[in-house]
């Protein structure tokens, strides 16, 4: 017999009930990145472009690049490589079937966190 009180049932966990966790949040910040190294690339590619377009097309594109804005996106894109590039790491032993376990993905997904911070800090300070 079909059942009656279909209609009455919630079809999953609502927002309002549903806590996301730091490693859901942590996997959507990893798509999120690869999309915005997408634009990145772009940028750069703009700039490459205009370097061999000419010399009044490059002094343009130079200025945006190195200006505060261009060097804030950039740092951004730093960022982004190095969570992006730990996140996948991360993914990758999940895929192995290993650190499936709460507090372990936790710790996972507190190591891409800081990782990245470290990790830019270092690429900066070298760069």
């Amino acid at each position: 017999m079909a059942d009656v009180n279909r209609g009455n049932r919630p079809l999953s966990p609502h927002l309002m009930i549903y806590r996301p966790q730091l490693t859901s949040i942590s996997s959507i910040f990893v798509r999120i990145t690869g999309n915005a190294l997408i634009v990145a690339g772009i940028l750069i590619v703009w700039w490459l472009f205009a370097a061999a377009t000419s010399a009044e097309y490059f002094a343009m594109a130079d200025a945006v690049m190195t200006s505060w804005f261009g060097k804030l996106v950039m740092l951004g894109s730093i960022w982004a490589l190095w969570y992006h590039t730990l996140g996948g790491v991360r993914h990758l032993i999940w895929d192995n079937a290993v650190a499936l376990d709460i507090p372990t993905a936790e710790k996972l997904g507190w190591t891409v966190v800081v990782g990245s911070f470290v990790l830019t800090a270092i690429t900066v300070a070298v760069l």
